[in-house]
C-alpha cells in the first residue's frame, strides 16, 4: 500500500515532512500515528491505514512534498503481540521510544539517548528533543560534528559559548511572511482606547457559579463579551468586517471571529463561525476548545481559514500596550491587553478602576479614521455597560 501525504486544500500547495514516528520494520497498528507533516499552517498527522509494517520511507523529514504524493509504502498484515520483558539491568537505547530522525540527530551529534527527555507522543524523543538537549549539554558533553538539522558553532576552547542554528519550522516561516506582506500590502493605521472593566468583572464574579451549573462547567471569562461586542460593533461599521480584494470592496453578511491562539509552534488563529448566532456559553467553549487543540497541533487548516475579524489577547502575557498587526485580508484586529487597577475620574471624583487598554488597527485604505474610532468607542461603551450586547443598544 502507498502511503500518501495529505490532501491539502487549494491555499496550501504543499507541505514539509516533520517527523517519521514509526521506523522502517517497525510493526504498526490501525490508526497508530506514522509521520506528521508540517504545512503553512497546521500540522496534519498521517496514520496507518491498516496494521502491517512500514517497508520503506521516500520522503525523510524536512523534505518538501505535495499534496496527495506517496510517501512511504506500507505492508498490510498481522502484527504479533509483543511479548512483556523483563526489565534489562542497564538502559538499552534501542527500547527509547524515539522518531528515526531523532535517533539520527543524536548519533551524529554524540547524544545519549537515554538522557533525553521525551516531549513527543506517548513519551517518544523528537529531533527538536535531541536538539534542545544539545543546546543544553554545552559543558557536560562534547558535541561531534554539526548538521544541518542543527549546527552549533563554539566559539571559544571551553564550549562556554556557543550558537545554534536551526531552519525555520514551515509554519514559522509562513508568520513572517504573512505579517511582511501584511506592513507592505495596507495602510496599516492603529487607534487606542480604554475601558472600564469593572461591570464585566462584577458580572462574572456574580454569576459564574450558577453559569458553571448551567453550562456543564463551562466557565464564563471575559473574551466571550469581546467577542461579542466585536459583532454587535462590526454590524454597525461593516467596513470593519468587509476585505479588500484588487479593485473590489468585499462586505460580509456574517460574522466570522479570529481569536489568535499561541503555541510553542507559533501564532494560529482558528475562527469561530457565526459569531452572531452563538451565545456566550457556546463561544466560550469554542474557543476553549480551538486554544487546545492548537496547542496539542490538532487544528485542521479549514478551522484556519477566513474570518472577518481578528481578536488578539496579549493580556494573559503582560502586554500593557501593542499595535496588532493586520491578519489579511481582513481590514481590522482588536487587540486586548493586561487588567490593570489604575486612578481615573469619575462624577468629578478620583476612584481606582480594573482597565484595560484596547487598541484597533485597520487598513485606512478602506476605513476612515473617524469610523475606526467610533468603532472602538462603541466596543467600549458595549463592555461598559454589557446589557447593551443582549439588547443591542
Amino acid at each position: 500500500m502507498d502511503i500518501k501525504a495529505p490532501t491539502f486544500p487549494e491555499s496550501v500547495s504543499e507541505g514539509t515532512i516533520a517527523d517519521w514516528q514509526k521506523a522502517v520494520g517497525e510493526p504498526v497498528r490501525r490508526d497508530e500515528l506514522l509521520v506528521e507533516v508540517e504545512t503553512d499552517k497546521v500540522v496534519v498527522e498521517v496514520v496507518a491505514p491498516a496494521d502491517g509494517v512500514l517497508t520503506s520511507i521516500l520522503k525523510e523529514a524536512g523534505e518538501i512534498v505535495a499534496s496527495e504524493e506517496v510517501i512511504a509504502h506500507f505492508e498490510p498484515g498481522e502484527v504479533a503481540k509483543a511479548p512483556v520483558a523483563a526489565a534489562p539491568a542497564e538502559d538499552d537505547e534501542a527500547e527509547i521510544l524515539s522518531s528515526p530522525a531523532a535517533r539520527k540527530l543524536a548519533d551524529e551529534m554524540g547524544i545519549d539517548m537515554s538522557g533525553v527527555e521525551g516531549t513527543g507522543r506517548d513519551g517518544r524523543v523528537t529531533k527538536e528533543d535531541v536538539a534542545r538537549t544539545a543546546a543544553e549539554r554545552v559543558d557536560d558533553q562534547p558535541v561531534a560534528q554539526p548538521t544541518p538539522e542543527l549546527a552549533l558553532d563554539e566559539t571559544s576552547t571551553t564550549g562556554e559559548r556557543i550558537e545554534r542554528r536551526v531552519p525555520m519550522t514551515r509554519l514559522r516561516a509562513s508568520i513572517a511572511r504573512r505579517l511582511v506582506e501584511a506592513q507592505h500590502n495596507a495602510a496599516m493605521l492603529t487607534t487606542f482606547n480604554e475601558v472600564d472593566m469593572t461591570a464585566v468583572m462584577n458580572l462574572r464574579k456574580r454569576f459564574q457559579d450558577e453559569f458553571q451549573k448551567a453550562h456543564n462547567g463551562t466557565r464564563l471569562g471575559f473574551m466571550s463579551f469581546f467577542v461579542r461586542a466585536s459583532v454587535e460593533a462590526l454590524k454597525r461599521f461593516p467596513a470593519v468586517n468587509a476585505s479588500i480584494d484588487r479593485d473590489d470592496i468585499v462586505y460580509h453578511g456574517y460574522f466570522d471571529i479570529g481569536v489568535a491562539v499561541s503555541t510553542e509552534r507559533g501564532l494560529v488563529v482558528p475562527v469561530v463561525r457565526d459569531a452572531d448566532a452563538l451565545s456566550l456559553a457556546q463561544i466560550e467553549d469554542s474557543i476553549n476548545d480551538y486554544g487546545a487543540r492548537a496547542r496539542s497541533g490538532k487544528l485542521t487548516i479549514e478551522e484556519m481559514q477566513g474570518g472577518t475579524f481578528t481578536i488578539s489577547n496579549g493580556g494573559i502575557f503582560g502586554s500593557m500596550l501593542s499595535t496588532p498587526i493586520l491578519n489579511p485580508p481582513q481590514t481590522g484586529i482588536l487587540g486586548m491587553h493586561k487588567i490593570q487597577d489604575r486612578a481615573v475620574v469619575v462624577d468629578g471624583e478620583i476612584v481606582v478602576r480594573p482597565m484595560m487598554y484596547l487598541a484597533l488597527s485597520y487598513d485606512h485604505r478602506l476605513i476612515d479614521g473617524r469610523e475606526a474610532v467610533q468603532f472602538l468607542v462603541t466596543i467600549k461603551e458595549l463592555l461598559e455597560d454589557p446589557a447593551r450586547i443582549l439588547l443591542e443598544l
